[in-house]
This record gives structure tokens, C-alpha cells and sequence, in this order.
């Protein structure tokens, strides 16, 4: 075992309950590295430039949560972002905030002109991403986080799933046919996969699959806090999560981003999501971001991550 993995796991000892919390904003936990160097990771979790003298512990950290679409074997990291949620931590008050970006957002790509907003990832990898996400809501991320879905799925499966109050009934869909009803619902991984997936059904295509993204997110943080104390809970979610992260962050530096993760306070968590107008560019239907309104709320959280109102 390396000197790494032996630090890492002195940390994670130390404070178990890091790591559950960190899932629970991110949508999936990993404090690990990869046991095989050869293999694709399926989560990526990689610093910025922002994230120079970031003093952790006494600012608002702002992470990049992505969904990759990426099929097995392939690079996630340079395949297309599916699911596009800025998460800002106030360090001090426990506050946090939340900006979805449709995944369709038609918006400049340094180097590689204008297109789809979860091109950059495929483009330029994690900091290009990162660059353009943030380019577009006034704030740039500390860090970017990506996961496959199918690790998403793990995640909520191993926390014997989630629940969430769903406002309106939606079908019709391939990844789900029978849709989902309105009303208070258990889901389980798969459910809660296709909830954040499905756009075709919805009435405000990319907005509402946003907005459900950040439901599912904010529900697996409640089902987290309400769990982890539990006998055995976080250490099974602890040794499921052990696998396979690529990330260039010390353990140190994940022991202290999973502290500040671990504070969120579920009542302080405020949430938008990025809107504009339907396009069709080039044969494509995009997205034509309210890019005022966006960098409107991004200065709004900057200081203290809370969204006082959103923005249309």
C-alpha cells in the first residue's frame, strides 16, 4: 500500500463522516485512488487555477458537479457533460447554492468558437469545462468533479434510495416509458438516473431536467445526514466509494474539502437554475442562456453562497 493510500485512510478513519457528506452534495462520494492505473476512472476530480491560495476552511469553495455521458471505455473526461450543477460552499455558515446549467447552453468555447456548453468537456477536459461553466455564471470553480451515471446509481442503490416530491406527472420517455407521477416518490438508482436524465417529456425540456437534477442531489443529502449514524452505514458507503478516483488533490487537501462538505446545513441550501430561450443553430436545438440573469445570480452567491432570488 503507498504512502498515500496509507494517509488517505488515516483520514478517512478520522473522520468517516466526511466522506458520506461529500457524497450527498456531489451526488457521489469518492476518497480514493485508482487500484488500477490501466483502467478508465469512473470519477474525476481535479483543481483549477481558482483553486490557487484557496484557504479551505475560511472561504466559499465553489465545486463543478458533472454527469458524463460517457459510454464504458471511454474518457470521460473528454466526452460530453450531461448533467452541468455549480455547488457553492460557505465555509462558516454552512450555507450552500446551487446553479444548474442546461446542458444545451449555446456559449463561446476559448479556442474552439461557439457550441453546446457540454462540448467544452470534450474539447479541452475538466479545466476548459470548468473555464466555460464558469464563464457563463460569473464564478469560476475551485475544483470539477465528474462521475459516470452508472456510479450514480450505486450511490443512491447503496443508500436504499431516495425520496423527493414530484410537482408534475411526465412519460412518454425511453429511458423510462411509464414516467413518474407527481407526488411523494422512492426511487431507486435507476429511478433516480432517468429522474435527472429524462428532457423530451418535460414541458420545459432542459430547464426542468435541471431543476430535477438538483431535487435528486439535495435528496440524497437529506437521506445522507438522516442516515450516517447508523450502525455500519457510512462505513459500507465509505468502502463502496473506495474505488478508482483519478484526482490530482493531496489527501490532505480531500480530508479538508470533506470537512467543509460534511457542515452543509440542508435548510441553508438555496437553488436556480440557469434560463433562456430555445434556439435552432446550425440543424441544432440549443439553448440561448440568459447570460446577464446567470452572471446575476453567480455574483449574488459569490460572498456567501445563498441565491436570494432567481433569476429569469
Amino acid at each position: 500500500m503507498s504512502a498515500v493510500r496509507q494517509t488517505l485512510g488515516r483520514l478517512l478513519r478520522r473522520r468517516v463522516a466526511v466522506t458520506a457528506a461529500l457524497a450527498g452534495v456531489l451526488a457521489l462520494t469518492v476518497l480514493a485512488l485508482p487500484d488500477d492505473a490501466n483502467r478508465a476512472p469512473d470519477t474525476v476530480l481535479v483543481a483549477t487555477e481558482s483553486a490557487k491560495g484557496l484557504d479551505i476552511g475560511r472561504d466559499v469553495v465553489w465545486v463543478l458537479a458533472v454527469g458524463s455521458d460517457a459510454r464504458p471505455g471511454e474518457d470521460m473526461t473528454r466526452s460530453r457533460g450531461d448533467a452541468i450543477q455549480m455547488v457553492g460552499i460557505n465555509t462558516r455558515t454552512g450555507a450552500a447554492a446551487i446553479l444548474g446549467v442546461p446542458r444545451d447552453s449555446w456559449v463561446n468555447i476559448p479556442g474552439h468558437g461557439t457550441s453546446k456548453i457540454n462540448a467544452a468537456l470534450y474539447f479541452g477536459g475538466p479545466k476548459l469545462f470548468g473555464q466555460v461553466v464558469g464563464n457563463l455564471v460569473g464564478v469560476q470553480p475551485d475544483y470539477v468533479f465528474i462521475t459516470r451515471f452508472e456510479k450514480f446509481q450505486n450511490l443512491v442503490n447503496g443508500i436504499g434510495g431516495i425520496d423527493i416530491v414530484n410537482p408534475f406527472f411526465f412519460a412518454d420517455d425511453p429511458i423510462k416509458p411509464k414516467g413518474f407521477k407527481a407526488g411523494h416518490l422512492h426511487l431507486t438508482g435507476y429511478e433516480a438516473m432517468a429522474y435527472s436524465r429524462i428532457r423530451h417529456a418535460l414541458l420545459r425540456g432542459d430547464f426542468d431536467r435541471s431543476a430535477h437534477q438538483q431535487m435528486v442531489v439535495k435528496a440524497i443529502q437529506r437521506k445522507v445526514r438522516k442516515d450516517r449514524d447508523k450502525p455500519g452505514f457510512i462505513a459500507r458507503g465509505v468502502m463502496s466509494a473506495m474505488t478508482n478516483l483519478h484526482t490530482d488533490l493531496s489527501p490532505v487537501e480531500l480530508f479538508k474539502l470533506g470537512h467543509v462538505l460534511a457542515d452543509i446545513d440542508p435548510a441553508k441550501v438555496t437553488n436556480c437554475v440557469v434560463q433562456g430561450g430555445i434556439g435552432n443553430i446550425a440543424g441544432q436545438s440549443v439553448v440561448l442562456p440568459h447570460v446577464q440573469a446567470a452572471h446575476q445570480m453567480g455574483e449574488d452567491a459569490r460572498k456567501d453562497a445563498v441565491i436570494s432570488r432567481c433569476v429569469a
